[in-house]
């Protein structure tokens, strides 16, 4: 499959060199950017034709499928001109920055008959794949509550950096919509379907922004089990991310791209401590290679005919939690999810 990358930012030139990493199933055949500099840097790097606009690269032939990495705010418009153009579509998160943008790519892709997958590329990793798998089967049996924590630092120059970094226009908020996005999905992946959130944010650390470096929210699931999700940008030196999932016979945690605790009462010895970890993964799938896997995975949906793994309602429904979040925290009241797409 012959891809183009729009976009050849930090992002971008990550695509394409994860791209350059499936040889014989990936191949970049252009690279997009207004900035003509940065279009011939990376395709020098990586391969492809540089290019100067999406139009140029949807008219060829020679493309299959092309990889939105452009401000959060233009990723809807970017893969709809995309697939009207008849490529497939893999987009980085958030999906868009509004339900609306995000209802318009699935109204769209239903149109097109071709494959859109959206970059959550955590589920690749081995450690929240064996706790969903655990979650699936019912080792923990009924999930009671999880937790999902994204503690990061970023210095005023990480947004100062760009004119987008920071606005609700185009970046569509600030820890939590490009940060805490990865483990917020992850945790509706374990709980399901989020029903109600009750939220707070603030702007404590950074200047010249006009979005949250810090959030802290409730949610209610659809299932009864309640959730924790905090986000921030304003925690030095920054922490791994942090996942933990409770059920009625077990529970789960993943720090350092590990499971760090896991215990399940099915699996139990007599006169075990409960502090012992049953068999989990061996080591950790590094946040590089599930990307890669996500790519590959992609790649097979197309092949195979089959939705990926990670497709626009999964999209939708991260961007939705996440603007129910923002929107709880504006109005001080609880917010009430699980609208249409």
């Amino acid at each position: 499959m012959r891809f183009a990358v729009i976009g050849a930012g930090v992002i971008g030139a990550t695509h394409a060199r994860l791209i350059a990493s499936l040889p014989g199933r990936a191949e970049l055949a252009a690279v997009v950017d207004a900035d003509r500099s940065r279009a011939t840097a990376v395709a020098g790097e990586f391969g492809g034709e540089p290019l100067f606009d999406l139009a140029a690269a949807c008219a060829r032939d020679d493309v299959d499928a092309v990889s939105i990495c452009l401000p959060s705010g233009a990723h809807a418009d970017a893969a709809i001109t995309a697939l009207r153009a008849g490529k497939h579509v893999i987009v980085e998160k958030p999906v868009d920055v509004t339900l609306a943008a995000a209802d318009r790519l699935i109204a769209a892709e239903r149109a097109s008959g071709r494959t859109v997958a959206v970059i959550s590329q955590r589920r690749f990793q081995s450690a929240p794949a064996f706790v969903h798998e655990a979650v699936s089967t019912g080792r923990l049996g009924r999930i009671t509550s999880g937790s999902a924590e994204s503690t990061f630092w970023r210095t005023q120059a990480y947004y100062d950096s760009g004119g987008w970094r920071g606005t609700k226009a185009m970046d569509g908020g600030g820890a939590l919509m490009n940060q805490g996005i990865h483990a917020l999905d992850l945790l509706i992946w374990m709980l399901g379907e989020p029903a109600e959130v009750q939220a707070y944010s603030g702007r404590l650390a950074h200047d010249r922004i006009d979005v949250e470096d810090t959030v802290a929210a409730t949610v209610r699931f659809a299932s009864g089990a309640i959730g924790t999700i905090t986000a921030t940008t304003a925690a030095y030196p920054g922490l791994p991310v942090r996942l933990a999932v409770h059920g009625d016979q077990g529970s789960a945690v993943i720090e350092r791209e590990e499971v760090s605790y896991f215990h399940a009462a099915d699996a139990e010895q007599p006169g075990e401590s409960p502090e012992h970890n049953q068999a989990v993964p061996a080591g950790p799938t590094s946040i590089d290679d599930a990307h890669r896997d996500q790519y590959a995975d992609f790649v097979a949906a197309v092949e195979e005919g089959r939705p990926p793994l990670i497709g626009t309602e999964d999209g939708r429904r991260a961007l939705e939690l996440v603007l129910g979040i923002y929107e709880s925290a504006g109005t001080g009241r609880p917010v009430v999810l699980g609208g249409a797409a």
